[in-house]
């Protein structure tokens, strides 16, 4: 989980929400990634499915059996399903995500009988910290709001006499 909040901080650094993900099999880190959908321009860059894509790429193989997931925040349902589909073993998750979690907070995304497979979940590791990290982060761009956020004007209509 230490190296998944090195990863979330790389990710805040970049403008980005902090969220850092690595896949460990056998005590061997397969892949890693850190929050990128801004700087990607692609939706579905999560932390959690970058490292996914790391690790499947690594290991030549989308099916992750056995692997360990260690995420800083709790997963969405679209970062649930690829932990399904990708047949990941175990979650571990730091700081519950209240409106989004899809795992224990907002939804049970992995609890449902009709899945082809079970990933056991481990919550609340180094919440703290990870918590931190993203009230932090939040509060900063609540703070000091950039470009993008700003609402701006459109520009007066031109007299066309």
């Amino acid at each position: 989980m230490r190296r998944a909040l090195e990863l979330a901080r790389r990710a805040a650094a970049a403008g980005e929400v902090p969220v850092g993900a690595v896949v460990v099999r056998a005590g061997e880190v397969l892949g890693e990634g850190a929050n990128q959908p801004i700087g990607s321009h692609d939706p579905t860059a999560h932390a959690e499915i970058v490292a996914l894509r790391a690790a499947a790429a690594r290991i030549g193989n989308y099916r992750l059996s056995g692997s360990t997931l260690y995420v800083t925040i709790e997963p969405c349902t679209m970062c649930a399903g690829a932990l399904v589909h990708a047949r990941v073993g175990t979650l571990v998750y730091g700081a519950p995500e209240p409106r989004a979690g899809a795992i224990a907070s907002a939804a049970n995304a992995l609890g449902n009988a009709g899945l082809n497979h079970r990933v056991a979940v481990v919550a609340g590791v180094l919440e703290d910290e990870c918590a931190a990290l993203l009230t932090a982060f939040f509060r900063a761009r609540r703070d000091a709001p950039d470009e993008r956020s700003r609402i701006i004007a459109p520009p007066p209509p031109q007299d066309s006499r």
